[in-house]
């Protein structure tokens, strides 16, 4: 397995024949004699073979490939417009108008005001400034309201890594969390929710649509949960805030924000065809204390300070081309977005009939038609016997990329705890394949990959 390991590295790290010859080297070094030889003998097999194979890409849940309409708007902010847009002369001005332009495009898709849309790097920055954001907002009038006793912080199970780890973070430093529980097919409990909810309840993280096994959760009726609690007698107004991580949500679902009811919601550029380093937290502005409409005061407070940028929430010189990219592809996706679906759909269909055709073994550890919402362009399986990591390698020999789950624990070697949320065994949870499809994926590529699987489970 290790030399596997290490011939998987090399085709990744290929960049010119000095850097094959230095990586080959340390392998053949680091290995033991045997276990070198193999691997100069299948590296010299494999990259002689591996020019002419066709490629199949099935992990857009990890990133999809750049649109082209998306890659064209994005070209004329490298070099032509690259003023700063927080400098007051022309240069920077054409920058600004870029940047007003795209927080008024997708303020528009999400049904938002303009100073509701923050700009950040990614969508973990955004997950991180909506609860860190959120507590440190509150902190002041819950310790003068409640004294001692804690904040609370509510989610589920199955929430990103990006929300969990800043959620357990956040319990180190005093506040309750509470991890709500998930059924076995990822749906979270509404009633469980509504009895969680106290007084000291902040914010309430629960994610629409889950990136490793595609469970839409019910955000409509959590979000009525949680407005019928703000509605007792003498609540405080805006809490519990809800927030919404719609990373994976938005290019099929529709993600108006007074449509759900949320407060606080995340987007990501590169799971919509868009640029990578860019995201959005949708943050909703308060009341002011007269309760007029105030469109200056957020409900979180900033976590990285300076320059002031993106109204004071996020201090740092604005990524220009990868903002306007963002926006092209919220433009594009909203137009796409329900042809995309059934297209996708389609193919979700076509690609089990044929798994489960010709694997009858394979269980599946996602919902699927008639069990409950779910995204059309996740799959996640189990073969019972076949160790998901070994299958992946595999099937990229053959030129089949997937995943074992979520790309930000790829290099983990834990096991998935969205799987073990779901009740799964650890030794499930580890053999199981995340099969995500998009935009560019065709009938043909799942006939390439059932036959590529087919070939592996018979070796």
């Amino acid at each position: 397995m290790r030399s596997l390991h290490w011939l998987w590295r090399m085709w990744f790290w290929r960049q010119s024949p000095l850097i094959i010859l230095v990586r080959l080297s340390y392998g053949l070094l680091y290995l033991k004699p045997l276990q070198g030889l193999y691997f100069l003998v299948a590296f010299l097999l494999y990259n002689s073979y591996i020019p002419y194979m066709q490629r199949i890409y099935l992990d857009n849940a990890a990133t999809t490939p750049l649109d082209t309409e998306v890659k064209k708007a994005m070209e004329p902010y490298f070099d032509d417009i690259y003023g700063n847009p927080n400098s007051l002369h022309w240069f920077g001005q054409q920058a600004r108008a870029a940047v007003d332009w795209a927080r008024e495009t997708i303020a528009d898709a999400i049904g938002a005001r303009f100073r509701e849309v923050i700009f950040t790097g990614s969508a973990t920055e955004a997950n991180n400034l909506a609860l860190r954001g959120a507590i440190n907002k509150a902190r002041p009038t819950f310790t003068a309201l409640y004294g001692d006793k804690p904040m609370k912080v509510i989610v589920s199970a199955i929430e990103h890594d990006s929300v969990l780890d800043t959620a357990r973070a956040l319990e180190e430093e005093g506040v309750e969390l509470v991890i709500l529980p998930v059924d076995v097919n990822g749906f979270v409990d509404v009633q469980a929710l509504a009895d969680a909810l106290d007084e000291r309840t902040v914010i309430v993280s629960i994610m629409y649509a889950n990136n490793e096994i595609g469970s839409v959760q019910p955000i409509t009726e959590i979000a009525a949960q949680i407005a019928q609690f703000r509605s007792r007698e003498n609540a405080l107004p805006y809490y519990p805030l809800l927030h919404v991580d719609a990373v994976q949500a938005f290019q099929f679902l529709d993600c108006t924000v007074d449509m759900l009811g949320v407060d606080m919601m995340t987007l990501s550029g590169h799971k919509i065809y868009g640029p990578k380093g860019v995201g959005v937290l949708y943050a909703r502005t308060m009341d002011s204390v007269t309760h007029m409409q105030d469109d200056r005061m957020h409900i979180i407070s900033p976590r990285m300070t300076g320059g002031g940028q993106e109204f004071g929430m996020r201090s740092g010189t604005e990524n220009v081309p990868a903002i306007v990219g963002f926006a092209k592809a919220v433009e594009l996706a909203v137009a796409r977005r329900t042809e995309c679906a059934d297209q996708i759909a389609r193919l979700h269909s076509l690609f089990w009939e044929q798994l489960h055709g010709a694997c009858p073994e394979v269980v599946l550890n996602s919902p699927h038609a008639g069990d409950a919402p779910y995204l059309p362009n996740i799959i996640n399986i189990h073969i019972p016997g076949q160790k998901g990591g070994e299958l992946l390698i595999a099937l990229d020999l053959q030129g089949v990329a997937v995943s074992s789950g979520s790309a930000c624990a790829a290099r983990s070697a834990t096991q998935s705890h969205v799987l073990r949320a779901l009740g799964f065994s650890d030794e499930r949870s580890r053999r199981s394949l995340r099969f995500s499809f998009g935009r560019h994926t065709t009938a043909r590529d799942i006939d390439g990959c059932i036959a590529a699987l087919v070939r592996i489970l018979a070796a």
